[in-house]
């Protein structure tokens, strides 16, 4: 695609493009970069003046995956986080501090990017101030007293509560889902299975705010 200069770039290329990398990616890493994509040719087309058309505009999209409706058990919980040698108490390996960031993602619904990023000057007594969200947003978490008792486990050794990164976290969850022999459990699951806790607590508007949700209707 990038040997096509701009003037000449049509949707035919793009179409090509599409069908090239679906041989290579999902369809939902395709859809996302096509919408890169797209806001990149509309900054060319509008604002600098390069395009005269949008190359994009009629090209279709591959279908958006089925929505995953993945509940996780107790046991799955429990299983998971013996596999990742966590048996209580403050963390003392990087798959202590993944048992306990999953355990608090299954508490708030917090997603692991957000979890990973929390410092400590965003931690109060009863809730954490996200600064880095999906949707660009900051929000305010309220902390149950189990989300409380597990921020609590935690050292206040550095400016990040959690000691680990992203690709750190990724493997080491992989690894003990394997481990433990669960089929289909992706650490992101944690989100919907406390959105559907909370739901038995909090009203839709609450738990919208919450969780970061503009679409009312996506929530419902």
């Amino acid at each position: 695609l990038a040997d096509v200069a701009l003037p000449a770039l049509r949707a035919i290329h793009i179409s090509e493009w599409r069908e090239r990398r679906l041989k290579q990616v999902a369809g939902a890493s395709v859809r996302r970069e096509m919408n890169l994509l797209q806001a990149v040719f509309k900054m060319c087309r509008r604002e600098w003046g390069w395009l005269a058309i949008d190359p994009i505009k009629d090209v279709g999209r591959p279908p958006s995956p089925a929505a995953r409706r993945r509940r996780i058990t107790q046991d799955e919980i429990a299983r998971v986080t013996l596999a990742l040698g966590y048996n209580g108490g403050a963390p003392q390996r990087s798959s202590d501090y993944v048992a306990l960031a999953f355990l608090l993602a299954i508490e708030t619904a917090m997603r692991s990017g957000e979890i990973l990023a929390l410092r400590w000057t965003d931690v109060s007594d009863k809730a954490v101030e996200l600064r880095e969200t999906k949707n660009g947003d900051r929000r305010r978490v309220p902390l149950s007293s189990a989300a409380r008792s597990i921020v609590a486990l935690l050292p206040r050794t550095g400016e990040r509560v959690f000691a680990i990164s992203g690709p750190t976290r990724d493997a080491l969850f992989r690894r003990a889902r394997d481990a433990a022999r669960i089929d289909n459990l992706h650490f992101h699951d944690s989100r919907a299975e406390a959105i559907w806790r909370l739901s038995k607590k909090l009203d839709v508007m609450e738990l919208a705010r919450m969780i970061g949700h503009r679409d009312i209707r996506s929530l419902m």
